[in-house]
């Protein structure tokens, strides 16, 4: 028989943005008691994913982070340097840590479920939401989604480059890699197909995640991937002598869409949500921005979708123009990343990219790009119709 249940919050899509939300709410005593259904069609039991990501001090999920550093190198169009990230480190969580981090919270609240099944519609009611998995229908007052069921349509003008990886978690006989640096850009392999590097995340001296990625519009051949891979760590990793313990592929869009940031009492979360900033494909950090902010706004009685501000509206434009240089093919992402990390302080750049500089900041730092194709790309996104 059908079942139409009734609580408080449906969370759509139990993956990182999910879960990053019912944890914080979970650590709300005002929320804590709340009764809420996270709806996937996965139990999530597998190490699908990496997370990495720089992170100021002490983070939400600092209990789970498997690797961080705090020196990285980049190496790009005549010049490498090791950089000290103070006050940031560069941390790593693994996908099947996260999971069972969360659900082993989650156990411990029985007015929290999971419901696994595929999501046929969410849709807003009178009395607030409604979501449909199989014959069974589920209300409540707000729904958090970061899946889309209807995805938007590519306007004219508009960029969709695609971030497309693959990694080797590899292992090494004899000591290869230096465990507390990690190599963040390295784009010294071929840019035939288009903005490529390659970056490394050493586990141990024996073992490190080392990562294919590039930055087109189509994606490789399987074999072209791992071609790249092989040659970079024979030439740069000066080895042969390895063992694939692990491997990894995505695909993050790099797109300028207007994706949907609420429909009613549906607040979308995610990539779905907007959160995969468009000119890194990075999405971690503005999950968990988006999940405070979230929490935040219910805790006063808002509605939890906060209004764009003028700020958000900034970084945009400069993701727009930014795509728009690499996706008209204006200058390299070899160049513009080489004159961005070899003529700005590492903290300003992160700060940058994650929508936290200030526009003095800003200022400075697109001085050191070539202005003028950067200005006719800015000028273009401003008045582009």
């Amino acid at each position: 028989m059908p079942l139409n249940k009734v609580y408080d919050y449906i969370i759509a899509g139990g993956g990182c943005a999910g879960l990053s939300l019912v944890m914080r709410m979970l650590k709300e005593p005002q929320l804590s008691t709340k009764k809420i259904l996270i709806i996937d069609k996965d139990s999530k039991q597998l190490n699908d994913r990496t997370w990495c990501y720089w992170e100021k001090g002490e983070g939400f999920f600092d209990e789970i982070v498997y690797r961080k550093w705090e020196k990285a190198w980049f190496h790009g169009e005549g010049y490498s340097s090791l950089k000290g990230l103070d006050p940031y480190a560069y941390k790593m969580i693994r996908g099947i840590d996260f999971y069972r981090h969360c659900h082993a919270q989650i156990s411990a609240h029985p007015n929290v479920e999971i419901c696994l099944g595929e999501l046929k519609s969410i849709h807003n009611t009178s009395q607030g939401v409604e979501a449909i998995v199989g014959d069974d229908t589920y209300q409540a007052q707000y729904a958090f989604s970061s899946i889309l069921l209807t995805q938007p349509v590519l306007g004219k003008d508009q960029y969709d480059l695609l971030q497309h990886f693959k990694g080797w978690v590899i292992e090494t006989p004899e000591p290869v890699f230096h465990s507390n640096e990690a190599t963040l850009m390295d784009f010294r392999v071929t840019q035939e197909e288009g903005t490529t590097f390659v970056y490394v995340m050493p586990l141990s001296p024996q073992r490190a995640l080392v990562e294919y990625t590039l930055f087109t519009h189509t994606l490789l051949s399987d074999d072209q991937y791992d071609e790249g891979l092989r040659w970079y760590i024979q030439q740069f990793l000066q080895t042969d002598d390895y063992t694939i313990v692990e491997k990894e592929f995505g695909v993050i869009p790099m797109t300028d869409l207007s994706f949907p940031e609420r429909e009613g009492n549906i607040i979308y979360m995610g990539t779905a949500g907007g959160q995969t900033k468009p000119s890194s494909g990075y999405t971690f950090r503005f999950i968990q921005k988006k999940a405070d902010s979230i929490v935040g706004r219910l805790l006063l009685g808002l509605h939890p979708a906060a209004p764009i501000k003028a700020i958000e509206k900034r970084f945009k434009w400069f993701d727009k123009v930014l795509l728009h240089m690499l996706a008209r093919k204006k200058m390299t992402g070899k160049k513009i990343f080489s004159l961005l990390f070899s003529r700005n302080r590492i903290s300003t750049i992160f700060a940058f990219l994650d929508n936290e500089t200030s526009l003095l900041q800003e200022l400075r730092l697109l001085n050191t790009l070539p202005q003028i194709p950067f200005m006719r790309a800015g000028w273009f996104e401003l008045f582009k119709k």
